[in-house]
């Protein structure tokens, strides 16, 4: 469960131990989608009048393809949270971006919105299998992982004009 009364919240702090589903309609066309639910922990309180505060953890897995090979690789996405949710008309908080406007005359908190920012915020945009990961040839597409390919060693043409000079001061 991601929402929660404040009332409740008036009189005692709460435990948080939801998930936030990958398919639920809070994410957005476009977003790095999680492949199961992020789990989310930690303790909302209040912190004054009008204000609450999330400590806590997120924590699930995103499948990307690899920039290099464009295998599918997994990787998982973990990240501590301390944010903070103000009642409206709250200005000394003025425009801090890490604070969540609640909206006028709210009886809940919804983590959802939270959590999914916090999640498309740590969720690497690019994948790697592997740090060695050759990919694949430019000429002939071959898998380099695999093995190298028969084509021939690729010269790089911007510095013929250093190697002519270079050749051309060396003794005879």
């Amino acid at each position: 469960m991601l929402s929660f009364d404040l009332r409740d919240l008036d009189r005692h702090a709460a435990p948080v131990d939801g998930r936030l589903a990958a398919d639920d309609p809070i994410w957005e066309a476009g977003d790095r989608r999680p492949t199961v639910d992020v789990h989310a922990t930690g303790r909302l309180s209040k912190a004054g009048h009008g204000r609450y505060y999330w400590s806590g953890h997120i924590e699930g897995v995103v499948v990307g393809s690899c920039r290099r090979c464009l295998i599918d690789v997994q990787q998982p996405v973990r990240d501590d949270v301390h944010l903070l949710f103000v009642e409206p008309g709250d200005e000394e908080v003025g425009d801090d971006p890490d604070a969540y406007r609640l909206p006028p005359r709210a009886l809940s908190v919804d983590l959802r919105a939270a959590v999914r920012e916090q999640w498309l915020l740590n969720a690497p945009e690019f994948a790697l299998c592997r740090d060695d990961c050759k990919g694949f040839c430019p000429r002939c597409g071959a898998d380099l992982n695999a093995g190298p390919c028969s084509c021939p060693p690729e010269t790089d043409t911007r510095w013929d004009a250093l190697r002519t000079v270079r050749h051309a001061s060396e003794p005879q």
